[in-house]
């Protein structure tokens, strides 16, 4: 059953890309161009295709099935644990309403594919472990301007204090600063032939999103998180 599938889903992208219909894929990269930029509201509409275009798209699909033609796709983040992570990291602790506690040292979270999507939500687990990311104006404001602490959804650190939090326009929760410098990794991210910054959490590797340099003062940042990342814990 999962070969059957497999070979399904890939041959609709090979329909999809005869026919220059959005495939996943365009769809993740025109977030990533979103979330690339401050204030995009507007998604591209596709062109709607003719007769002749569903033809030809349809021949070219029986002669996929005819030759075996398939192709697969790589996820975007390895699906088993990484091996190069460190075995301890360093974390800030922090209470719910923000009050910094104390430094430890915790051991790194690793687990298998399986036993994350058992934990995870589908959505969570294809942002955290796959990198990918939701669409805006999913749940911009998840916190609805309650004081409190954001967390990570895999590990439970503390990424960001709601105090930090600013309505950017993007569609995705923005914050300008994390709530401790220790507690996230920031890596360069090359896909979609753009140079960004990719933001996980330090203890778990989850990814959370993107900074970007166009935030506002103190620091000038824009931390673009995925919901689906984080979980809120209201102050008490």
């Amino acid at each position: 059953m999962a070969g059957d599938r497999s070979m399904l889903l890939n041959l609709r992208d090979f329909v999809r890309t005869l026919l220059r219909l959005p495939s996943q894929r365009d769809k993740v990269e025109s977030l990533e161009v979103n979330m690339f930029s401050l204030n995009r509201k507007e998604d591209q509409v596709p062109r709607a295709i003719g007769r002749r275009s569903f033809l030809i798209g349809a021949g070219a699909t029986a002669a996929a099935l005819a030759c075996g033609y398939l192709q697969r796709s790589e996820p975007a983040r390895a699906a088993e644990p990484a091996s190069d992570l460190p075995k301890n990291v360093s974390i800030v602790e922090f209470s719910h309403s923000g009050q910094r506690k104390t430094v430890v040292s915790l051991p790194t979270v690793i687990k298998t594919e399986d036993e994350w999507r058992k934990q995870l939500s589908p959505d969570s687990f294809e942002v955290t472990r796959r990198a990918a990311t939701e669409s805006p104006y999913t749940n911009e404001n998840p916190n609805e301007h309650a004081k409190g602490v954001f967390r990570c959804i895999c590990c439970d650190t503390a990424l960001f204090d709601s105090s930090t939090k600013f309505e950017s326009g993007t569609g995705w929760p923005s914050f300008w600063a994390p709530i401790a410098k220790e507690n996230i990794l920031e890596s360069t991210d090359n896909s979609f032939g753009m140079v960004r910054t990719a933001v996980s959490c330090r203890r778990c590797d989850a990814h959370l999103g993107h900074v970007f340099d166009d935030g506002p003062p103190p620091t000038g940042l824009r931390y673009c998180m995925n919901s689906v990342a984080m979980r809120f814990a209201k102050a008490s």
